[in-house]
C-alpha cells in the first residue's frame, strides 16, 4: 500500500470507534473538536512532508522487512545514518510546527520492542519477535501511526506493583486464555494517543518474579472494547473553542496532546502479544525505548526551540531593540543552548551500535547526557525569550478588544481604536503582527505549547533523576579511577 497523505490520514481516523472524553462528557466528532484538531494537524504534517520531494529523502526510507518504500516514524534503524536521520527529521517537523507531532513514541517503542523480544525469544523460546515482525509489517504497509504507551500511573511509587494497594496502578494481565490474555490499568500522558490507530503498550519499571503479571507487552488496536481515552487539559486550552480568537490562540494550527488511556478487560490476541510474564526482560525493554526516546529530544524540542528563537527575534525587531547589545547576546545564547541540544543528539546517533536483532541503538550513556540537558536549556530559552518579549506577552487584551467598536472615547474613539493605538510598536510594523508573535510566545513559554515544549522538556522520556541514574550506571567511574591510578602510579 502507498504512503498516505495528510488527508488520507485524518480521513483514516474517522473509521475508528475511539472511545474519548472531555470535560466529563464523551467527545463523538473528536476529529474535528477544536481543542484536538491542532494535534491532528501535527501528526498529518508527518505525512505531508513524506509526500513532498524536497523532504523525501529525509522522511522516507526503505524498509528492512519487505523492501518497500516507508515512512522513516515506522522504520527500524539499521546504521548510524539512520540514527542520525531520525533526530534532522525531528527537528524539521518541530521547526514545522513549532509543537509535538507525536509520531515519536511508537518509532522508538517499535525499534526497544524489535531488538528485546528478539533476545526474549533466545532465552526462552517464544515467538513475540515473530509477533512483532509481522505486527510492524502490518503497520508500514498500512503506514498507520502508533503510540508508545509507558507511563503507568505507578500509585505509590514506593512499592513495586504486586504490592500496590491497587492492581490497576500498573498495566497487568488479569486473565490467560488459551488464545490470548486479558489486561487491565491505564498509561497516563500519552502524546498522541488519541490520534493513533494502535497502541503499543510495554512495562514502565524493572520488575522481579512477584510482579510477572504486570511484565506485559502489546498491541491493541485504539478503537478496542474495554479501551477508551480521557483528554488532558493544558493551559490556555479552551481559547481554542473561543470565536474570533485566532490570535488569542498564539498557534492556530498545531497543538499537542496527551490523555489518560484505560484498559478495562482488554482482550490481546497471542499474535499481538510481545512480553507476557518474562519479568526478567521488562528493564531492557525500559531501558531501551527510554533511550531512543531521550534521543528523539535532541531533534525535536530543537526545532521547536529554533522558532521561539526566530519569534523572540521579531518580538526584539518589533520593539525596535533588535540592535540593542543586550538583546543580541541574550539571541546569542539561546542559540548556543539550542544547537548544544541538537549536538548531543547527533552524538548519540553517531555512536550508536548494532543490537543482536540487527537494527541499530543509540549510545545510551550520551542519549541520558541529551535528554538530561533538554531539562535545563529549553527552560532557559524560555526565559530568555520572555525577557525580550517583555510583560506585553502575559497583559495585552484580548483580540476582540483589538477589534471592538464600542465606543469610550471623547472623540468618539472605539476600544479597538485605543488598543491599536496604545499598543504600536516600531514604525512600518502592524499592531496586528505584534500580537501575534506576542500571544505566539505567550502560548510557546505559559501556554497549550507550553506543555509540547518547556514542561515536556523536563517530564518527558522520564524524569530527570531517572537519567542521572543512568548516566552514573553507565558512566563507569570505576574505569575512570583506574585511569587515574594508572597514570599517578597507584597500585
Amino acid at each position: 500500500m502507498a504512503l498516505k497523505t495528510a488527508q488520507e490520514y485524518i480521513e483514516s481516523l474517522r473509521t475508528l470507534k475511539t472511545r474519548v472524553y472531555m470535560f466529563g462528557e464523551k467527545i463523538e466528532n473528536w476529529v474535528d473538536h477544536p481543542m484536538i484538531r491542532p494535534s491532528i494537524n501535527c501528526v498529518a504534517m508527518t505525512y505531508a512532508l513524506a509526500q513532498d520531494p524536497q523532504y523525501a529523502g529525509l522522511m522516507t526510507v526503505k524498509s528492512s522487512l519487505t523492501g518497500n518504500t516507508i515512512n522513516r516514524f515506522t522504520h527500524l534503524h539499521q546504521s548510524t545514518e539512520d540514527l542520525i536521520n531520525k533526530v534532522k527529521m525531528q527537528r524539521l517537523l518541530g521547526q514545522k510546527t513549532a509543537s509535538c507531532f507525536q509520531r515519536c513514541v511508537g518509532m522508538d517503542s517499535f525499534n526497544a520492542v524489535f531488538s528485546t523480544t528478539f533476545e526474549i525469544d533466545e532465552a526462552h523460546g517464544t515467538h513475540y519477535h515473530e509477533n512483532f515482525k509481522k505486527f510492524l509489517t502490518f503497520v508500514q504497509d498500512n503506514d498507520l501511526t502508533v503510540d508508545g504507551a509507558m507511563t503507568d500511573p505507578k500509585g505509590d511509587r514506593s512499592k513495586a506493583p504486586h504490592d500496590q494497594a491497587d492492581p490497576d496502578m500498573f498495566v497487568h494481565v488479569v486473565e490467560r486464555r488459551e488464545d490470548g490474555i486479558v489486561v487491565c490499568g491505564a498509561k497516563c500522558h500519552q502524546t498522541g494517543s488519541i490520534n493513533s490507530h494502535w497502541h503499543i503498550f510495554m512495562p514502565t519499571i524493572s520488575m522481579g518474579e512477584a510482579d510477572k503479571d504486570w511484565a506485559v507487552s502489546f498491541a491493541c488496536p485504539t478503537d478496542a472494547e474495554g479501551m477508551y481515552m480521557i483528554y488532558g487539559r493544558q493551559s490556555c486550552d479552551t481559547r481554542k473553542m473561543e470565536e474570533g480568537a485566532s490570535i488569542d490562540v498564539g498557534n492556530a494550527k498545531f497543538g499537542g496532546q496527551e490523555a489518560l488511556v484505560v484498559l478495562d478487560h482488554v482482550f490481546i490476541p497471542n499474535e499481538y502479544i510481545f512480553l507476557n510474564g518474562e519479568y526478567e526482560f521488562a528493564g531492557m525493554m525500559v531501558e531501551r525505548f527510554a533511550g531512543y526516546h531521550r534521543q528523539s529530544y535532541g531533534g525535536c524540542k530543537v526545532g521547536v526551540g529554533d522558532v521561539v528563537i526566530g519569534a523572540t527575534a521579531l518580538a526584539a525587531e518589533y520593539n525596535g531593540v533588535e540592535k540593542a547589545s543586550a538583546v543580541k547576546d541574550k539571541l546569542i545564547e539561546m542559540l548556543h543552548l539550542n544547537e548544544t541540544l541538537y549536538c548531543c543528539g547527533i552524538a548519540c546517533s553517531s555512536q550508536g551500535f548494532q543490537t543482536k536483532a540487527g537494527n541499530y541503538q543509540i549510545d545510551l550513556l550520551l542519549a541520558n547526557v541529551c535528554k538530561q540537558n533538554v531539562t535545563r536549556f529549553p527552560y532557559e530559552i524560555v526565559r530568555l525569550a520572555e525577557d525580550v518579549a517583555g510583560g506585553l506577552m502575559v497583559t495585552m487584551p484580548s483580540q476582540k478588544d483589538f477589534t471592538s467598536d464600542t465606543v469610550v472615547g471623547r472623540n468618539g474613539e472605539t476600544i479597538g481604536d485605543i488598543c491599536n493605538k496604545f499598543f504600536r510598536a516600531k514604525d512600518g510594523v502592524s499592531t496586528e503582527d505584534r500580537q501575534r508573535v506576542m500571544r505566539f510566545l505567550e502560548n510557546m513559554c505559559l501556554g497549550a505549547a507550553a506543555v509540547g515544549y518547556r514542561t515536556e522538556s523536563m517530564h518527558g522520556a522520564g524524569s530527570p533523576q531517572a537519567q542521572r541514574i543512568m548516566i552514573a550506571r553507565q558512566g563507569d567511574i570505576q574505569g575512570k579511577k583506574q585511569l587515574a591510578k594508572d597514570i599517578a602510579g597507584i597500585q
